[in-house]
C-alpha cells in the first residue's frame, strides 16, 4: 500500500520531532501557503516564488551563503562583492500523491544578492537537468539512481583544488541528499506505538548522500559514487557491505556503528591544521582533511541524530558513527530531547580590529536543529568541540517567533553562518509560520563573546518600512 495523505499526516506529525516541518494534507492548502505572511517579517529575505510554475513555489529551505569578490583588482571596500545562496525548494504539484516525505525538497536553485540581505533568484540553470533554471534537478538519467524522487542541499565548497580534484582556480563541490521511488516500510520512521497498515509503504525516505562539481557554481554535473545507486554515502546496516564502515577509527580503536535509516543534509568543512594544533587535538581531529556532519535516524530507537564522517579527497567517506544526540528527557532545558538534525560546523575563530581579519583558533562550533519534546517545535542550538569528534552542547542561541503572527513562530532552522568584515556574524535559517508557510530569514550575532548563548543573538532587520 503506498502512503496516502493521510499517512503524510501521520509521518509529518510523529517525525517533526526528528527531520520534517509539518505539512498540509490538502491541495488547497499547498497551494495557499506562500499567500500568507505577517506583518513581522522584517528579517525575512527570500520567500518561495510567486511564479506557480518555479521550481520553488510551494516551499523552500537550507540556505548556503557564500560572498565572494567578482574579480582579483576588487577589494572589500569598494563593494564589489558579491553574495551567492543556495537552496532547496519545491512546487505545489511537485508531490500531488503524497508518497513523498513531507519536506521542503525538490530541486536545487540559486540567487544572488550585493548585500546579503536582498536578495534576487537566478533563472540561469544546469541546461543538463530535468527543467530549465535550477541549479541541480532531478536525476532523469539513472533510473536505479538514489536521487530520482527529490534532491536536497547540503553544503557548497567554494572554489578549492583536492586529492582528487586538481584544478587551477579551483572547483566548486556541492554536497546533496537525494530519495528515489524505492517504497521502505512507513513504520520504519514513526514511533512504535503508532498504529497504521502493516503494508503501509513510503518513497524516498531511503536518502542517500551525492557529491557534485562545478567551476563556475551555476552548471554542475553529478560525480558517481562508489555505490552502484550513484552515491558516496548511505545508511549504515550491519546486513549489508559498507564501503563507508571501516571497523577502526583514526586513533586505531574499535568502531561501533549504529544501524541508519537514511543519510540526509551533509555539511562539510576542510580540517586545516598546523602541526602544534595537530598535537593538541589529537589523532581523531587531525587525521582526516575532511569532516562530514550529517542528519541520520537510528534504527533501534527512531532517534534523530547527527552522525560525523571523515574524508582524505572529499569523494570517499569513512563513517565515525554519531557525534551528537538527544538530550534527556530530564534534562533542564529540554529543546533538543527529541531529536538533533541539519547542522552547519564552522572553524573558531577571532576578529583582529586592527587589520579587520579574521584569524583561525583551535576547535569547532555547530549550529544545529533541535526538536523538543514538549512542543514538537524546532529551535537552533550550538555545540563545540576542540577536535570536531567529540561534542559539548551549549544550549540555545535563536528560538521560534514569540508571537503567532510572527512568520518563524513554528519553529527555526537550517542554520547557516557566515562571518562579515566587520567582525560581526550573520546567520541564515529556514523558518516557518502557524500556517506551515517557510522562508528564509536572518538573524546577527551582536556580542562575540555570548555567541554561544541566546543573549548574543538577535533577528537582523532586512526590510525597512519609511513613513509617508
Amino acid at each position: 500500500m503506498k502512503i496516502s495523505y493521510l499517512c503524510t499526516i501521520l509521518l509529518s506529525a510523529s517525525i517533526s520531532k526528528s527531520s520534517a516541518w509539518s505539512i498540509s494534507s490538502s491541495n488547497q492548502r499547498r497551494t495557499s501557503l506562500t499567500k500568507v505572511f505577517s506583518s513581522n517579517d522584517s528579517n525575512v529575505v527570500l520567500r518561495p516564488s510567486d511564479d506557480p510554475t518555479a521550481f520553488d513555489s510551494f516551499r523552500i529551505g537550507t540556505p548556503r551563503v557564500h560572498r565572494y569578490i567578482r574579480d582579483s583588482l576588487s577589494s572589500i571596500e569598494d563593494d564589489s562583492g558579491e553574495y551567492v545562496m543556495w537552496y532547496h525548494g519545491r512546487p505545489s504539484n511537485f508531490d500531488e500523491s503524497g508518497e513523498l516525505p513531507p519536506l521542503s525538497t525538490g530541486r536545487i536553485g540559486r540567487a544572488t544578492s550585493r548585500n546579503g540581505l536582498h536578495w534576487q533568484r537566478s533563472l540561469e540553470g544546469s541546461e543538463s537537468e530535468d527543467i530549465g533554471g535550477v541549479t541541480l534537478g532531478l536525476n532523469k538519467e539513472s533510473w536505479w539512481g538514489f536521487d530520482t524522487a527529490h534532491v536536497g542541499l547540503g553544503q557548497v565548497m567554494l572554489p578549492m583544488s583536492t586529492p582528487a580534484v586538481i584544478s587551477e582556480g579551483g572547483v566548486y563541490l556541492m554536497y546533496y541528499m537525494g530519495g528515489s521511488f524505492e517504497e521502505t516500510p512507513l513504520s520504519l520512521y514513526l514511533d512504535k506505538d503508532v498504529e497504521l497498515p502493516q503494508d503501509a509503504t513510503i518513497k524516498g525516505m531511503n536518502m542517500h548522500i551525492g557529491v557534485a562539481l562545478s567551476q563556475d557554481g551555476k552548471s554542475w554535473g553529478r560525480i558517481e559514487g562508489d555505490f552502484p545507486c550513484g552515491a558516496v554515502m548511505v545508511p549504515y546496516s550491519a546486513t549489508n557491505k559498507d564501503l563507508n564502515a571501516p571497523n577502526r577509527d583514526d586513533d586505531d580503536s574499535l568502531l561501533t556503528l549504529d544501524e541508519e535509516l537514511y543519510c540526509a543534509w551533509p555539511d562539510v568543512v576542510m580540517n586545516s591544521l598546523t602541526d602544534a594544533e595537530k598535537r593538541k587535538v589529537g589523532s581523531k581531529g587531525s587525521k582526516p582533511n575532511f569532516f562530514m556532519y550529517y542528519s541520520t535516524m537510528t534504527k533501534d530507537d527512531r532517534q534523530k541524530n547527527i552522525a560525523c564522517a571523515v574524508s582524505e579527497d572529499g569523494f570517499r567517506w569513512f563513517k565515525r558513527g554519531v557525534c551528537l544526540r538527544p538530550s534527556s528527557e530530564n534534562e533542564e532545558d529540554g529543546f533538543d530531547n527529541g531529536g538533533c538534525a541539519r547542522c552547519n560546523v564552522v572553524r573558531n575563530a577571532s576578529y583582529d580590529k586592527d587589520s579587520k581579519v579574521w584569524r583561525n583558533e583551535l576547535g569547532w562550533t555547530m549550529y544545529y536543529e533541535g526538536i523538543s519534546n514538549t512542543d514538537n517545535k524546532h529551535r537552533i542550538m550550538v555545540a563545540t568541540s576542540l577536535d570536531g569528534r567529540t561534542w559539548e552542547k551549549q544550549g540555545l542561541i535563536l528560538d521560534v517567533g514569540s508571537s503567532d503572527s510572527d512568520w518563524d513562530c513554528g519553529g527555526v532552522g537550517s542554520p547557516h553562518v557566515i562571518r562579515m568584515d566587520d567582525g560581526t556574524t550573520r546567520m541564515y535559517y529556514t523558518g516557518q509560520g502557524e500556517d506551515g508557510s517557510t522562508a528564509i530569514g536572518v538573524a546577527k550575532c551582536i556580542s562575540n563573546d555570548n555567541a554561544a548563548s541566546a543573549e548574543g543573538w538577535a533577528r537582523e532587520q532586512a526590510q525597512f518600512t519609511f513613513a509617508e
